[in-house]
Formats: C-alpha cells, structure tokens, sequence
C-alpha cells in the first residue's frame, strides 16, 4: 500500500473535486486563533507590569514585562506554523488569510506598541534630560512613533493580502523566495528579543528610551519598504535532513535553550539588518552608466 502525505489523508472520499475534510481547515485555524491569544495575553501581562511599577513592586513588573516579551516571541513561531501547516494539508483560503492578518494586526502591531509604550516610555526619568523643555517633545514624538509603528504594520498586511508575487526592489536568487519589506512578525519579535535580552526592567534613562523610539521607528519603515527578506518559505519541514543540517539544528536549540537572551537577540539583529546590508549592497554594486552621447544637430 503507497504512503500517503498528509494533504492526501485528509482528502474527503465523498467530495467529487478531491477537497480537504472539512475538519482539516480547523488546523491552520487553531494556530491562527493561539496566534491571537498569545498576542492578547502580551498586552495583559504589559498592563500588569505597568501597574505594578507605578506602585512600586519593581520585581513584579520586570516578571510581567518579561512574560509579555516571552509571549510574543512563541507567537511569532506560532504564526509560522499556521501558513505552512495550510500548505501542507492543501487547506489554504481566503478566510484563513484574513483571519491570520487580523490575529497578526492584534499580536504584532497592538501588542507590541502596548509592550514598547508601557516598558520603553511610561517610566522614562526626563528629569535627567540637559533641556527640560524637550520633554514634551519627545513624548509626544514617541506616542507618534509608536502609533505609526502600528499603522506601518497594518498597511505592510494590507500589501500583502492584495498583492500577487511581489516582487522586491533588490531581487535576489529565482530559486529562493523573498519578503518584500520586513514582515511584521519580525519586527514584533525585534522588540521583544529588545525587552528580554535587557531583562525586562522599564527604561528610565532618556537616551535609552530615544534609542528605542529611534529602533521602533526604522522597524516601521522597513516594514512598508521593498527591501528583500527571506521568506524561509522553500524550508521543508518534512524533507530529509542531511548531517550538517541536524547538527547545525541540534547547536541552535542548545544556544536558545542556554542563552536565550543572547542568542534571541541577534537572531533578531541578524534577520532585521539581512534586509539593510542587502540593499547597500546592492547600491555599491550598481556601476554608474555612462552618460549618453547628445545628438548630433545638422545644420541645412
């Protein structure tokens, strides 16, 4: 008897045009619906840790920030699995796409502003700063930055949910496939490796918290740019692993399990400037064009 994948074991017998049972659909669904959970209980555990900084239980809070950041990351891998396990059970639709943009507006746009304002700006010591006068300045830019951070994030969906094979402004090798500009989970995740690598206590320093509204700011804009990400998407998880593979997978997971704040933090780095040194890249390659000669103009 043949060996049947996993889209062909869940072929419906009955059905004339060989579709998926009806219960396949529900697979990308829950980890969709786990996607939204995790991102709303980020933004619990964000309020919770506000609260208890402003009366004072600083443990209790860095623990609530923590847990915030650490949500955020497993959704961000959760997200990852709900696109391809409707790949590979051929259960891809329309509503799973627009239910995942909006699981993904929640998890990685709200949660991660809540997350960014509530532990990178609400406890700031602007005392601190040489002008007192530019205080409300820089509250207010970061309120705006953050506010835009979200709407970059909700228009870079958008853009993907209505555009067929983009294709971005550095393409790169035919045979891999690509983002076009830094996807959403990523920056999501950029912030919370941010936030747990700095052991979660709120900012207080006015440099710190201008350096982060600086950070949230280019995430914005690599999100609604046409730089080139890899999407991983040509990754099987199901192909055989060679040798090299297992043990390269095998040392990131002990590096994870082992300095996670660390090690997260510059997987993050590493994908967030993959985009950035790609495009300078590819503008120092670009060779100037020599100048068309004029037209000659005959007289007569």
């Amino acid at each position: 008897m043949p060996r049947l994948n996993l889209s062909e074991r869940l072929l419906d017998p009955n059905s004339p045009d060989r579709r998926p049972r009806r219960a396949a659909y529900a697979l990308p669904t829950m980890f969709t619906a786990g996607n939204l959970l995790l991102g709303f209980l980020a933004i619990v555990e964000s309020f919770r840790g506000a609260m208890d900084h402003a009366l004072g239980a600083g443990e209790a809070a860095r623990d609530h920030f923590e847990l915030a950041a650490i949500m955020l990351g497993i959704s961000v891998f959760v997200d990852g699995l709900d696109g391809r396990i409707a790949r590979m059970t051929n259960t891809v639709s329309d509503f799973g796409r627009e239910l995942d943009s909006l699981a993904d507006v929640i998890s990685f746009g709200l949660a991660p502003g809540i997350l960014a304002f509530t532990w990178g700006l609400q406890f700031v010591d602007w005392s601190l700063l040489p002008d007192p006068s530019l205080r409300v300045p820089l509250e207010r830019t970061g309120y705006f930055v953050i506010f835009v951070y979200l709407l970059c994030g909700a228009s870079r969906l958008a853009r993907f949910n209505v555009q067929v094979n983009p294709v971005p402004k550095n393409p790169g090798r035919p045979d891999r496939k690509y983002f076009v500009g830094l996807p959403i989970p990523a920056a999501a995740g950029m912030l919370a490796a941010v936030v747990y690598a700095a052991n979660s206590y709120p900012l207080r320093h006015w440099a710190a918290a201008v350096a982060w509204i600086a950070l949230i700011g280019l995430l914005a804009f690599l999100m609604v740019s046409t730089w080139r990400y890899r999407s991983f998407k040509d990754f099987n998880l199901l192909s055989p692993r060679s040798f090299r593979s297992v043990i390269t997978l095998g040392a990131m997971i002990f590096l994870i399990v082992n300095f996670s704040q660390q090690v997260l933090l510059a997987m993050g780095v590493a994908y967030t400037g993959s985009g950035i040194a790609v495009r300078i890249g590819g503008l120092l390659q670009r060779k100037p064009q020599a100048a068309a000669p004029a037209p000659e103009h005959q007289i007569g």
